[in-house]
């Protein structure tokens, strides 16, 4: 029977590793076990399933995953973190072959990294929430096996993250995120089940991939446009897209069905990607 971490079992570990949680690689270690078992069942983790985990610090979601019958590639920049991992999950009854660990950047694995990653179905984990944007993102543009996803972030990000068209925390990422998957929020998660307690409030994000509106090509275009849109969120498209569009920039628009004096907030990424094929044209 698999354990999982409670307060005191986080605080020795730490101990041990004279470790003290730090802002720039965003370590909150979660610490009360409903939580990460009911993170495990929004998540919809059924038994066998590969799951990439990322930044599982000290292995609280880890076991959770474990637990509930997965198995886990565990993504860990810390290399005193990822060293410990294995030894953790062992002690606390994870089966052999349940866990691999990665010790490396998230942003630089792929499914030919090795330890399952190319494998894994799902993407579960307690983002750091100093990169959880870009390290979400490369996931699913990296990832093309991982149908589904729920990630804890910093709720200002998930917000943005979930937001429709015309909302005003809608941005980059709600469009960037939109191209490979239906996301939202799925959960708030309180403070106190964090060690360290955290200075910002969590929420959790449910993220179901469906097929890219375009192509690769395509993909690299529409963010193109994405970047200058929302670089300079208060002017017109016809302003901000100008650099990367041209002179001809309104007109382009135009037989996209997109009114140039509209701003990038009110375009979803469909707009967007109609644009960025008139560019080709």
């Amino acid at each position: 029977m698999v354990r999982l971490l409670g307060p005191a079992e986080v605080r020795e570990l730490a101990q041990r590793l004279d470790l003290s949680p730090t802002k720039r690689l965003g370590q909150n270690f979660v610490i009360d076990a409903n939580t990460v078992r009911r993170i495990v069942a929004t998540a919809d983790v059924v038994p066998g399933e590969r799951v990439i985990e990322i930044g599982p610090g000290l292995g609280s979601l880890t076991l959770g995953l474990v637990e509930a019958g997965a198995s886990v590639t565990a993504v860990e920049i810390d290399r005193r973190l990822a060293a410990l991992l294995p030894t953790t999950a062992a002690a606390m009854g994870a089966p052999d072959g349940s866990l691999d660990v990665l010790a490396a950047d998230a942003m630089t694995v792929t499914p030919a990294s090795g330890a399952g990653a190319g494998e894994a179905t799902a993407l579960v984990a307690n983002l750091p929430y100093n990169v959880s944007v870009p390290v979400l993102l490369h996931v699913l543009e990296r990832f093309p096996g991982v149908e589904r996803g729920l990630v804890m972030v910093q709720a200002e990000v998930g917000q943005r993250l979930a937001a429709a068209p015309g909302s005003k925390v809608y941005g980059a990422p709600s469009v960037k995120a939109a191209w490979f998957a239906d996301v939202r929020l799925a959960g708030a998660v309180g403070r106190q089940v964090f060690w360290p307690v955290p200075n910002v409030d969590s929420v959790l994000v449910r993220l179901d991939r469906h097929p890219p509106p375009g192509d690769e090509r395509e993909r690299l275009a529409t963010f193109e446009l994405v970047d200058a849109a929302f670089g300079q969120r208060r002017k017109m498209l016809r302003q901000s897209l100008a650099a990367v569009l041209g002179p001809s920039a309104s007109a382009k628009m135009e037989r996209a069905g997109v009114d140039p004096t509209a701003r990038g907030e009110v375009l979803g990424v469909e707009e967007f990607l109609a644009i960025a094929r008139q560019r080709s044209e």
